[in-house]
């Protein structure tokens, strides 16, 4: 039942009750019940106080204590953070779910403009709506010619007044680019990090900057003291996803390297762990299993990104505990470390082998390298290739196409801005 409904009606009899309990000397207290009907749910017993002195007659209707009122239902609502959400054009569908998972999520537009030259020309809606507000950026930084244009709105919106300013940007995408190994090498990453580290400060404080899987936990002393990182997983929604598979309890988790079990390891040790090792023997850079066993195990390699995956897809087994190759560099070994996994997991019996990264990266839709493996053919394609919605371009390439499926952020992010 609504919270406002009709009002009672009373019998004649009952109201010749009240009009013959009014005394002028006297103050008199009755009281009866009444039945409400609402053609959409079941009666609803309310009582009805009457308090009755010269003037006026005071009548006090009182809902059943289960009776759901407006403030009660209401509540919730209320003591919830509210947010107004902005997002980079690339973000929409994301935006959308997460404002969908939440009551107190708003939508906000800005007009993603350009002038003749090409520069941006940007308007956010409303700007005095959102003074007082806490506010929320969704941005993707998805390649170096989108980052100018949303860094110009990511500094302007703590500048209207807001209560606080959250930026939310799932993908770090220099992540890979931390270290310096040789002179002259630059760590983008440091560079990016100290651009966000000089956000205005809003009214509430710093800004809070929501990432999902970094890739080097180093990279969180890479900020200033202007601005609160919250580094966030996506290896919950992962472990929701394994749990609905029907052989949950056949699934062991491989990791790549070391530096991938390091990271995720704690989050995944109910689960049987293989973890492989990468070695050099001359100029060949060779990937033995290092612990674990795969035999008739349904295998998931579990890791932060990939990207291109490229060339080793035409490497060879040397043996069944070795993967030799020659044509290959090093950096493409970091980025195709899924693929060389894979292919040693199945020389060692694993019946299936799937992968999970936050991060699908895929440039130059490189994601097609990636067969579907119908359950007979662990060596060549994988069962399942999980990947989140944190790349909205890839998520867009790689719908409905098998063995990809994708896992939405969104409930993560929304339970993040309500903090």
């Amino acid at each position: 039942m609504s919270a406002i409904s009709p009002a009672p009606h009373f019998s004649s009899a009952s109201s010749r009750k009240i009009q013959n309990s009014v005394l002028p000397s006297r103050k008199i207290n009755s009281s009866f019940r009444c039945e409400i009907m609402n053609p959409s749910s079941v009666p609803q017993n309310w009582t009805v106080d009457c308090v009755s002195s010269i003037d006026p007659i005071h009548i006090i209707i009182k809902p059943p204590s289960s009776f759901p009122l407006a403030s009660t239902m209401n509540s919730s609502l209320k003591n919830s953070k509210r947010v107004c959400l902005f997002h980079c054009s690339e973000m929409r569908d994301l935006a959308e779910r997460i404002a969908a998972e939440s009551d107190a999520i708003e939508l906000r537009s800005i007009s993603w403009r350009a002038f003749e030259d090409g520069f941006p020309n940007l308007f956010i809606s409303n700007a005095q709506g959102v003074r007082g507000q806490h506010v929320a950026f969704l941005a993707s930084f998805s390649s170096p010619g989108v980052i100018f244009e949303q860094l110009s709105i990511i500094y302007a919106l703590p500048k209207l007044f807001v209560s606080s300013f959250t930026l939310v940007l799932p993908f770090f995408p220099t992540g890979t680019s931390e270290r310096m190994e040789d002179e002259g090498d630059v760590a983008t990453a440091f560079t990016l990090a100290r651009i966000l580290s000089n956000i205005p400060i809003s009214k509430g404080g710093p800004t809070n900057l929501v990432i999902f899987d970094i890739h080097a936990l180093q990279e969180r002393f890479y900020f200033g003291d202007n601005i609160l990182p919250c580094f966030e997983s996506g290896i919950p929604l992962l472990l929701n996803r394994l749990q609905q598979l029907p052989d949950s309890d056949n699934i062991t988790v491989a990791f790549p390297d070391d530096g991938a079990w390091k990271r995720f390891h704690k989050q995944l040790q109910h689960f049987p762990m293989i973890v492989c090792a990468k070695v050099r023997e001359g100029d060949q850079r060779i990937v033995r299993l290092k612990e674990g066993d795969p035999e008739g195990r349904h295998v998931v390699i579990v890791d932060d990104l990939v990207q291109s995956g490229g060339t080793l897809l035409e490497c060879q087994l040397d043996d069944v505990r070795v993967f030799s190759f020659t044509a290959c560099n090093l950096d493409n070994l970091l980025q195709t470390r899924q693929i060389v996994a894979k292919k040693v997991l199945a020389k060692h019996g694993a019946a299936k082998v799937s992968a999970y990264v936050t991060h699908g990266i895929f440039p130059n839709k490189s994601w097609e390298k990636f067969e579907h493996d119908d359950g007979a053919h662990p060596s060549t394609g994988m069962t399942y290739f999980w990947i989140t919605d944190s790349c909205p371009q890839t998520v867009k390439q790689v719908k409905n196409k098998a063995p990809f499926e994708v896992i939405s952020l969104a409930a993560a992010i929304a339970s993040t801005l309500q903090v």
